[in-house]
């Protein structure tokens, strides 16, 4: 009888896997390592599990229950969160629509990070990279083009989109404290995290009657609250290209939306927002609220920031094609 013949097993598409994995995860915390972590348009399912952890997460509140102090906790967040997302990752970051001092863009880019939305300069230089292709076929999240889902979330757990478009934010880029915050944009909500698990855990022994405990703050405060406002946030990128009213005739397919607005503080004027994208206010009526410019007027008054920009009243009351 032959000698059997020795089976040589071709280990190089698992070393290939394993190298990618490594990446992958290191990107978790480092995000300077999606440079290597290779490109293309398809989900890196094990680069987004962190996101889709934390949807499951919410389920959680299934066995932790809630409190008052809990759901005060979570809307709390998402409340100042929202605004750290639309007053200044959107309207001072990515349009530079007022000015504020160094001291203040860190303290709200710190603010911005623990939405967990990535860092400052991943968000500008992306939403920068939209208004200049807004629904062409180079627009990452186009319903025009992609459809509604994609436009929604799908876009930003593409391998294309996981690196900051560094070309479209070097003006941000000057700044090391930014560049730190955006290369490892887990820190600040990894730290919101045990925060609120210490928090919950105090308030469970110094004050058992809020029937509050740790595990019960990262579901509200953290998982409820953050998924609340990222599907608050995306619906701007979804629904505000897809339903509402158009008060300016644009190429592209931005609406105004009332309930939008409502949940975002005024981000769902949209159709206003890609007229004349560098106006701190986008509610360019008194009868739009928009709770964000509100509250930057607040700042102004209280020196925090200054020179908020207005839209002219001639290109505000110009209600034609462009």
């Amino acid at each position: 009888m032959p000698p059997m013949a020795l089976v040589r097993l071709d280990h190089r598409p698992v070393r290939a896997f394993a190298v990618r994995a490594q990446r992958t995860l290191l990107a978790w915390i480092d995000t300077s390592a999606t440079a290597n972590a290779g490109a293309g348009g398809d989900i890196d399912w094990l680069r987004v599990a962190p996101f889709l952890a934390l949807h499951a997460g919410c389920l959680a509140v299934l066995w932790v229950g809630s409190s008052l102090t809990a759901v005060i906790v979570a809307v709390a967040l998402y409340a100042a969160r929202m605004f750290a997302i639309t007053g200044f990752y959107h309207r001072y970051f990515s349009h530079r629509a007022f000015r504020a001092s160094r001291s203040a863009q860190l303290a709200f880019a710190v603010m911005g990070a623990s939405a967990v939305q990535r860092g400052p300069l991943w968000w500008a230089s992306h939403h920068r990279h939209h208004h200049a292709h807004a629904d062409t076929g180079c627009d990452a999240h186009s319903p025009r083009h992609a459809g509604a889902l994609w436009a929604h979330c799908g876009w930003f757990l593409a391998r294309d989109n996981f690196a900051t478009r560094s070309e479209w934010v070097r003006d941000l880029a000057a700044f090391p404290e930014l560049r730190f915050l955006d290369r490892y944009d887990a820190l600040v909500p990894a730290a919101l995290a045990i925060g609120l698990y210490l928090a919950g855990e105090w308030l469970a022994v110094e004050h058992p009657a809020l029937r509050t405990t740790g595990a019960m703050l990262v579901v509200w405060g953290f998982c409820i609250s953050t998924v609340a406002l990222y599907h608050a946030t995306f619906l701007v990128n979804s629904l505000a290209h897809t339903l509402g009213s158009r008060r300016y005739a644009r190429r592209d397919t931005s609406r105004n939306n009332l309930w939008l607005a409502l949940v975002t503080f005024g981000e769902g004027w949209h159709n206003n927002h890609h007229h004349f994208p560098g106006s701190a206010r986008q509610g360019f009526y008194w009868w739009e609220v928009d709770v964000t410019y509100y509250l930057l007027r607040l700042l102004a008054a209280l020196r925090v920031i200054r020179d908020l920009r207005r839209v002219p009243a001639a290109i505000r009351d110009a209600q034609r094609p462009r």
